[in-house]
């Protein structure tokens, strides 16, 4: 499935109004990933493109959820040659966490090395580099990059790789590259940091067979591609996956009674939703509204409960589209990365003007 990359680059805007690499607020004491109840968060991705609404939004995270969950792409040059360096995209993250910690958020980290248009494919490869992970110079700048976060930031979970069965679906060949560098990389931030916990996220939607696609052979529908999770063990500390089944389901109340929970029987381990969201409004052939919202919350509460160690609905607020739209003629992008942008622009608990949407009540109400 081709998606949009939600988590924008918007913090080089922030990254201007915090200004420097200072020290970062240290974490709570009292962590909410060591209280036994699910974390609930949200991705840094503000309504508009603007510093203010990027501002607001760490404030309004604070009141519906627990932590802010940092996915961005490797800085394949800055890390290739040594953990320690100086570039924008250590100024960048290192400008979220403190953003984080100064509204008593906490983080999660994603790594990601694919482009989130296309997730078949690298994104910001240099010239001349061969786009697999075989390719020395990747594996040295991810592990690098992964270290690096690991030593500046201590997160409790740490994610290196971002919805990595779309890639395994259409690289075969290159999937064990990346495999032995997931187990490479787990044992290297185990020995640093054993309390880490090491996972990849896997596009649910995508794992159970419901976008049929021609390198999937006859794979049939509802029934998990279980091999791909299974590759990655036993280092494997967290099952955590996406899912967006507004793409698949008519409406939130079809979505299946067992389309989750096959999770629970299938591993011991914590489960975690990495990436979610369901449409509050129709989208281009999508039909939804607000009460599919609500039933889509429901059916992952329901499906998953306790043994959800943590849960990120992409978006607190809608998208304002008028707003992305600018910011991209601006930057010279395609004006088609805003139609997709429009795909996801709607899975908010509020509108973009920060109103609530009735799914809002639900979520909150899962945290107390």
């Amino acid at each position: 499935m081709r998606r949009i990359f939600i988590s924008l680059t918007l913090f080089l805007i922030a990254s201007l109004a915090c200004g420097g690499t200072s020290s970062i607020p240290p974490t709570p004491e009292n962590s909410v990933f060591d209280s036994g109840r699910t974390a609930f968060g949200f991705f840094p991705s503000p309504p508009e493109v603007t510093i203010e609404s990027v501002f607001q939004l760490f404030k309004d995270m604070n009141a519906h959820g627990d932590f802010v969950l940092i996915q961005q792409n490797t800085d394949w040059e800055s890390f290739v040659t040594g953990v320690e360096g100086e570039s924008q995209t250590r100024t960048d993250l290192v400008n979220q966490v403190k953003l984080a910690r100064q509204n008593n958020l906490e983080y999660i980290f994603v790594l990601d090395a694919l482009n989130g248009l296309d997730r078949r494919e690298f994104i910001g490869l240099p010239a001349g580099w061969e786009a697999d992970f075989a390719n020395p110079n990747v594996r040295a700048a991810y592990r690098n990059y992964a270290l690096w976060v690991v030593r500046s930031f201590h997160p409790r979970y740490l994610g290196l790789a971002s919805e990595i069965n779309t890639y395994m679906d259409a690289h075969p060949d290159d999937a064990p590259n990346f495999i032995s560098l997931y187990h490479e990389i787990h044992a290297l931030v185990k020995a640093e940091a054993p309390e880490t916990q090491v996972f990849v996220t896997f596009q649910w939607d995508d794992l159970n067979n419901m976008f049929p696609q021609p390198e999937e052979g006859n794979r049939q529908r509802l029934s998990p591609n279980w091999e791909q999770i299974e590759a990655f063990e036993p280092n494997l500390d967290v099952w955590a996956i996406s899912t967006y089944p507004y793409f698949v389901f008519p409406s939130g109340a079809d979505i299946p009674a067992d389309y989750y929970s096959p999770l629970l029987s299938r591993t011991s381990k914590p489960v975690a939703i990495a990436e979610s969201g369901y449409a509050s409004r129709a989208v281009g052939t999508v039909s939804a509204a607000p009460e599919d919202q609500v039933a889509f919350l429901n059916a992952v509460h329901d499906q998953l409960g306790l043994r959800m160690v943590f849960w990120v609905n992409t978006l607190l607020n809608d998208f304002n589209l008028d707003s992305y739209a600018e910011e991209m003629k601006k930057q010279g992008r395609d004006p088609n990365d805003a139609l997709l942008l429009a795909n996801f622009a709607f899975i908010g608990l509020r509108n973009f003007d920060g109103s609530p949407k009735p799914a809002l009540e639900v979520w909150d109400g899962f945290q107390k």
